[in-house]
């Protein structure tokens, strides 16, 4: 039901149809444009299918607030808007079939002065490098401005200096391909600078990392480079923090000049996100014990030494732990075991070493997705039980194993590896069943196995199965839903079944090794589970969608 409110002269002021599964168009006939009083008006979430913006909308002109996000609007953006110069928030984003082009972006918006938010994500603009920088530059009161996805290019004009009001901006997945300005840094009341996916490029200046008010810091995704910033342990109301997929190099900064006890000082972050870079040294206890985070992203960079045990692991909020693709090494620290919030955990390609039992992980008793591959352990799988967590994600593989662990009680497994272990005999017919309806992946390449376990029902899932390197022999076994199978090096009788579908990639039955890519792509799946605030995007999971699109 939608919400209607009234002044009182019986006037309507106020009218929310957010979600009304509103479809097809509105005419410019439409008695929602003799509504003259109306100075707020939600059309978001609706299937506009297309149909352009009525130019009735000009006819509104008490309007102070306008909301058509997700609407399904598309063509060009037509000039009437510029007739509500009353307008505060105009929020159009996420209308992908929208374009500015004729007329401009300076044409649209030079007359409404009185902006505060203005939200355009996902438009079209049609500008000439800098252009658009300019053509709102003359929007002096506008607080919010989110600009993702629109195309634009840069550089950014100086002239977006004078826009000092703004607390929040956000240019993700355009292609600026310049230097981040430094007059960003003038910005007084700046909380959130989003720049994610933009092209930016050279040394990011040090002001950036010193705006007092920044809660949120997201630059991942450029070309970025020089040492990791010491002035980022002075952003101590940060929240989020996304340096990751740059060319930041060298020890982070307490190792150098300041102590890590300057942690401390950040108390409300709750994620950090590094990834993807060349930052070396070790990672100090000061830094995973701060109490406050959720996520700690380190994986692929240069992190070497021992990993140290983690401060007040029992009260730790921390859900997401990914180290992998590092050179630590030594034994795993136990109090890894102590964070009761743990929904993931990736250690995987490093040099960790020592004995395992495997069903100590128990005791992460929410955890969802646990990663030891590629390393120099040894995992025991002999005492394990079926009593393990609900577990969506495991690898275990070149973790010595010689038998299958216990994972009779899972039924929603989405990503399985095995491989290059020394397990021998038959591979259990519970294995298939892991899956239940969904989507799954199981690898149990180079192994010693030799038989299927008999009777077995691969059950409704789609499968995607690498046995090959192993001593199987008999008839191959067919999932009835496949995208990718890889029997090779194995004695099976290689007579293809007839009756195989087209639910299977099949070409000789000799496949490719590319469990690297199937392990990105249903590990992504995995992490929706862990935050649900992610979305996949391409090669990464991104969190809090609103946020950084």
């Amino acid at each position: 039901m939608g919400r209607v409110m009234c002044n009182q002269e019986g006037h309507v002021i106020d009218l929310d149809l957010n979600d009304e599964s509103i479809s097809g168009g509105i005419d410019n006939s439409s008695s929602l444009f003799s509504l003259h009083y109306l100075q707020r008006l939600n059309l978001a979430h609706n299937d506009l299918d297309g149909s352009q913006i009525p130019s009735g909308f000009g006819k509104l002109s008490n309007l102070i607030y306008l909301n058509m996000t997700l609407s399904s609007f598309g063509g060009q953006i037509p000039i009437e808007i510029s007739r509500m110069t009353r307008l505060v928030t105009l929020d159009l984003s996420y209308n992908y079939r929208l374009v500015v082009k004729n007329p401009s972006l300076k044409l649209l918006f030079r007359n409404l002065t009185e902006l505060k938010q203005l939200y355009l994500d996902g438009i079209n603009i049609s500008a000439h490098r800098h252009e658009w920088s300019q053509a709102l530059s003359s929007l002096s009161n506008l607080q919010e401005l989110g600009l993702s996805f629109c195309s634009l290019s840069g550089p950014i004009d100086s002239s977006f200096v004078n826009l000092r009001s703004l607390s929040l901006i956000r240019l993700n997945y355009n292609n600026i391909s310049a230097r981040v300005p430094e007059f960003f840094a003038d910005y007084s009341n700046l909380t959130e600078l989003h720049l994610f996916s933009c092209g930016f490029y050279g040394k990011v200046p040090e002001r950036i990392f010193q705006i007092p008010t920044l809660l949120v810091l997201d630059l991942g995704s450029n070309k970025l480079e020089g040492f990791f910033p010491d002035s980022v342990l002075k952003l101590t109301h940060i929240v989020y923090l996304d340096l990751s997929g740059n060319n930041f190099t060298g020890p982070i900064p307490s190792l150098r000049t300041i102590p890590w006890s300057h942690f401390d000082g950040l108390v409300n972050l709750t994620s950090i996100d590094l990834s993807e870079n060349s930052v070396g040294g070790t990672i100090p206890s000061s830094l995973i014990g701060i109490s406050s985070l959720s996520e700690i992203l380190l994986q692929q960079n240069q992190f070497e030494g021992q990993l140290p045990e983690f401060p007040n692991a029992s009260s730790s909020l921390l859900q997401l732990l990914d180290l992998s693709n590092n050179k630590l090494e030594g034994l795993i620290p136990m109090s890894i075991l102590e964070l009761g919030s743990l929904r993931g955990l990736t250690l995987s390609f490093n040099n960790f070493s020592g004995t395992m039992q495997f069903e100590i992980f128990q005791r992460l008793g929410n955890l969802i997705m646990l990663d030891l591959a590629y390393n120099s352990l040894s995992i025991d799988a002999s005492g394990s039980n079926s009593s393990f967590p609900r577990l969506t994600g495991l690898s275990l593989a070149s973790c010595k194993l010689q038998q299958f662990p216990n994972l009779k009680n899972q039924s929603d497994m989405d990503y399985l590896d095995l491989s290059n272990n020394q397990i021998s005999g038959e591979i259990p017919n519970w294995i298939w069943e892991l899956a239940g309806n969904g989507y799954s992946y199981l690898n149990l390449s180079h192994n010693l196995l030799v038989d299927l376990q008999k009777p077995y029902s691969f059950g409704n899932a789609t499968l995607d199965l690498d046995l090959h390197s192993n001593q199987l022999h008999g008839q191959i076994p067919i999932p009835p839903l496949s995208n990718y199978l890889d029997y090779s090096s194995n004695n099976f009788n290689y007579s293809i079944p007839v009756d195989i579908g087209f639910g299977c990639i099949i070409g000789s039955l000799l496949f490719c090794e590319r469990w690297r890519w199937w392990y990105y792509k249903h590990v992504d799946r995995i992490l929706l589970r862990i935050l649900p605030g992610r979305v996949k995007l391409g090669r990464r999971v991104y969190r809090n969608p609103i946020r950084r699109l």
